[in-house]
């Protein structure tokens, strides 16, 4: 009977325990793993920001395991406002679902639960006047509650790290930023030289973290670059409404791109192109080589001979792009990328991005016939 008791006193601590566990495993997977996917390019600390949720979650655990009453009070005002913020601004932007509402939930929505549980487990211990947690005298035991959380969060994080390193430590760049010719699978294009055809992003200089002229273009900017007036300006015609794909095959920044690509003209050239999703994908290189992949055209994955890579000649492993975008529209309201590894294990789909709004990890590159 007694058994039972102690059992039922510490049944709120070993679920919050738990959940702890689950949630800082999560933004730990996450975290390292966009940190090699999205994140490894330049200088070292650009991947610094990526473990900021790992450590964030550490000091939660940290805090909630040694003093409950604090720690879940922490954990429910800030791991709740920002699950608050995160859900507002999904609404914000269209994209507001229940399958994207349980699907984050595991990873924000818990830590309210979790600061709850810690919460109880205060109140539990100021009622029953007895420690909250068993002190046995070996160190392990005592501790272990801090061994479930970070010695799984570690675990976690080197296991992410085994899975990325031999796509980070084999990347190929061979220094040649001019225009490439590249033969594919079944397909054989001129990809734009360095200038203002080929978005490079943020990339590596004296200035750490310096953005690239061409950084940062959302798909409507590139598809309207030669509305009235020619350009990166407004362009009132298309005020409240985005770009289409029409739009993108005769106003788009391409059409505008001198023969030998370093240049934008006042009038459309005709020379060069936007990509579509197909040509990209079986563009897609390993090692400097083709990596032989194809796309059925619907699913979020290229099937390929070998993994693709961030490898010359079709990107550049030290800047930001990690999607190129194509010039083919998803729908109204957004338009096709495609990530380095061609989707799977390694990170990123194929798949659509808002029109509006771009950033320096979406990047484009014009492409001619050979």
């Amino acid at each position: 009977m007694e058994e039972r008791v102690k059992l039922r006193y510490r049944l709120p601590g070993f679920l919050a325990i738990g959940l702890l566990t689950l949630a800082t495993g999560i933004w730990t997977f996450w975290g390292v793993g966009e940190m090699y996917y999205e994140g490894w390019w330049g200088s070292w600390t650009n991947r610094l920001p990526y473990l900021a949720p790992m450590v964030i979650c550490w000091a939660f655990a940290f805090l909630a395991l040694t003093w409950p009453r604090l720690g879940g009070w922490i954990i429910i005002i800030i791991g709740g406002g920002f699950t608050a913020w995160r859900f507002v601004r999904q609404a914000q932007l269209g994209l507001f679902t229940l399958k994207w509402a349980l699907g984050w939930f595991p990873a924000g929505g818990v830590f309210v639960m979790v600061g709850l549980l810690f919460l109880l487990v205060s109140r539990i211990h100021r009622l029953q006047h007895a420690a909250v947690w068993s002190s046995p005298t070996r160190w392990w035991r005592r501790n272990l509650r801090y061994l479930v959380v970070f010695v799984t969060s570690l675990v976690t994080a080197a296991g992410v790290t085994l899975i990325y390193a031999p796509l980070i430590t084999s990347r190929f760049d061979d220094g040649l930023r001019g225009a490439r010719l590249i033969e594919g699978k079944d397909v054989k294009l001129i990809w734009a030289p360095a200038g203002p055809g080929w978005s490079a992003g943020v990339g590596p200089s004296k200035e750490a973290g310096r953005l690239l002229p061409n950084a940062n273009l959302s798909w409507n900017a590139i598809a309207l670059y030669g509305v009235p007036p020619v350009g990166f300006g407004e362009k009132p015609e298309y005020e409240g409404r985005n770009a289409t794909e029409a739009d993108m095959n005769t106003t788009g920044l391409c059409r505008y791109l001198s023969r030998d690509g370093l240049s934008l003209a006042e009038e459309p050239q005709n020379i060069w192109r936007m990509p579509t999703n197909d040509e990209i994908v079986r563009s897609l290189v390993r090692a400097g080589e083709t990596a032989g992949c194809s796309w059925d055209g619907q699913s979020s994955k290229a099937e390929c001979h070998v993994q693709p890579n961030k490898d010359t000649p079709l990107w550049i492993p030290e800047t930001s792009p990690i999607y190129y975008y194509s010039g083919e529209e998803y729908d109204e309201d957004s338009a096709w990328y495609v990530p380095y590894t061609g989707g799977g294990v390694f990170g990123g789909v194929i798949g659509p991005q808002l029109k509006f709004g771009g950033n320096s990890r979406h990047g484009f590159r014009c492409v001619r016939e050979p």
